[in-house]
């Protein structure tokens, strides 16, 4: 059986969340990539809840520069989120892609904006 590019990430995926689960402590930061935008959700897997979220298809972020630029804001804004909903540290979860390029840049714009992986 030939794996499609989806199958083969939602493989990846399915085994990276048997060991992640967010708790309301420390929620899962959760990355989906699309070819136009980038989203992020702090999810507390305990309650089924999602604690803040953000995107790229925003209007404060879809205009400022490249996709990686606007990856780094989206994390930068789902830290801001995240603070006011009293969330320090998270555990992050890539989705099943690889961490390099957009999701980097996110998870990097996530650590300046003040959120402890």
């Amino acid at each position: 059986m030939q794996l499609t590019k989806l199958k083969r990430r939602k493989r990846i995926h399915s085994r990276v969340r048997r060991n992640i689960s967010g708790t309301p402590g420390q929620p899962r930061l959760n990355v989906f990539r699309s070819n136009k935008f980038i989203y992020a959700q702090l999810i507390d897997d305990v309650n089924g809840v999602t604690l803040a979220q953000a995107s790229s298809f925003e209007a404060s972020v879809a205009n400022s520069g490249n996709k990686a630029e606007q990856a780094t804001a989206v994390g930068k804004l789902i830290a801001e989120r995240g603070a006011a909903a009293g969330v320090s540290k998270v555990l992050f979860d890539r989705g099943g892609y690889l961490f390099h390029g957009r999701v980097k840049a996110l998870a990097e714009g996530a650590r300046e904006g003040g959120l402890k992986f």
